[in-house]
């Protein structure tokens, strides 16, 4: 398959399997202004697929960051309430979300943080009915990646811009399946074996999983009862229209208990975190909660992320991927979570996903809060799996069960 036919094919299964477009559905599409000839093409294979209507606004991070330098903090204290009305009113009514990604990692580096916690907060609370139907799968969504050169220069330090594109491009493309044969059959195959190692996990019922590695985390983390295992998918939804919230994914997760979590814990991979690159570090928790940790690089950042609020400080996601991933595979460091959570196990910290618990979309916050799950406003995920990784499961009678040996599965 030639280089611009992956591209297209690349868009038509961002359509087809990343928020399967049913006929006569409204399209809301976001993409960097860099991308807009890529955007365009997602834009014809929706209204192929049989969209009604599609609408895409372009952004720019640049733009962005100058509002973030020359703007005063009182702008980033409230909320535009016709974006607000717009984005909670059309995650009501059945709208597609496609939110295509491109960021320099560094773009926000060195920018007052006061400004980004203060925008996050009033997004948080104006946005509140649009995120709470996107973390129960309320409506079909999808983040995907498309090359930037900031991005691409960045991921490939040293190369000459044009070449860093087209290795982005390439990476891409095999981290989401792209090439000889079906993608959209390759996709439908894989959701099938992630369902499978979802339902093995959740019928064990872990009372708790135990990671060790070499290189310093010894690590117990306990779950909640009554826990289900999930993918970054709706597989199950009710109109047959299977989607995937995150493309490439390959992860399986569930809901750690907000209180039992203790000892260190040793990032594998470094972390974007608003544009700034945190590197080397590292948390100590007891009794759930961070209560020392370090960073070679980005210190300031990760302080930034643990004072957000207090549920920025436990974990919300506990996450498994095998490490001979096909994003794993590229030897690539994204530099985007996005891909790099999919090369290796991770957790989250912040909030929680609702339908990792029984019944937990429909229960009050306090009643969450009772179960062990966690709350934020904040979910921010982190690399640990590493090639040496093992993780043992123990069921509430006491059976222990290898779940990880070598960094990938062991059943």
């Amino acid at each position: 398959m030639q280089f611009e036919e992956r591209k297209e094919a690349y868009a038509r299964l961002i359509v087809k399997a990343g928020v399967h477009v049913r006929s006569g559905q409204t399209v809301y599409v976001t993409c960097p202004i860099e991308a807009y000839e890529f955007g365009r093409l997602v834009v014809k294979y929706a209204y192929e697929e049989g969209a009604e209507r599609v609408e895409i606004e372009y952004n720019d991070e640049v733009t962005s960051r100058m509002t973030l330098d020359y703007a005063p903090l009182s702008v980033f204290e409230t909320f535009p309430e016709w974006t607000a009305l717009k984005l909670n009113t059309y995650a009501k009514t059945d709208v597609a979300f496609i939110h295509i990604a491109g960021s320099d990692p560094e773009i926000f580096k060195g920018v007052d943080m006061k400004k980004l916690s203060a925008l996050q907060k009033v997004r948080h609370e104006a946005l509140k009915e649009y995120y709470k139907l996107q973390s129960t799968m309320g409506f079909k969504w999808n983040i995907v990646a498309v090359p930037t050169r900031a991005w691409a220069v960045k991921v490939f330090p040293g190369e000459n811009p044009d070449i860093a594109m087209t290795r982005l491009w390439n990476g891409i493309f095999g981290a989401c399946r792209i090439g000889e044969g079906d993608a959209y059959e390759k996709w439908m195959a894989h959701a099938d074996d992630l369902k499978g190692r979802c339902e093995k996990l959740t019928a064990w019922q872990f009372d708790s999983l135990h990671y060790t590695r070499a290189s310093g985390s010894d690590f117990p983390v306990g779950l909640v009862y009554n826990h289900r295992w999930e993918v970054g998918a709706d597989l199950d939804r009710t109109d047959g229209g299977r989607f995937f919230a995150n493309m490439p994914t390959e992860e399986v997760f569930t809901m750690p208990d907000r209180r039992r979590a203790e000892g260190k814990l040793v990032a594998a991979l470094p972390l974007s975190y608003r544009g700034t690159l945190i590197d080397k570090f590292w948390f100590v928790f007891h009794d759930g909660k961070v209560v020392d940790y370090g960073a070679e690089k980005g210190q300031e950042a990760l302080k930034a992320l643990l004072e957000s609020d207090e549920g920025s400080t436990r974990l919300g996601e506990c996450a498994l991927v095998p490490y001979p991933s096909p994003v794993a595979e590229q030897n690539i460091l994204f530099l985007e979570t996005l891909f790099d959570e999919n090369a290796a196990c991770h957790f989250a910290l912040g909030a929680c996903y609702e339908t990792n618990l029984v019944g937990g979309p429909d229960m009050t916050e306090e009643e969450l809060l009772e179960h062990g799950a966690n709350q934020s406003m904040n979910h921010v995920d982190f690399m640990v799996g590493t090639k040496d990784l093992k993780i043992v499961g123990t069921r509430e009678n006491g059976e222990t069960v290898t779940v990880f040996e070598n960094g990938t599965w062991a059943f």
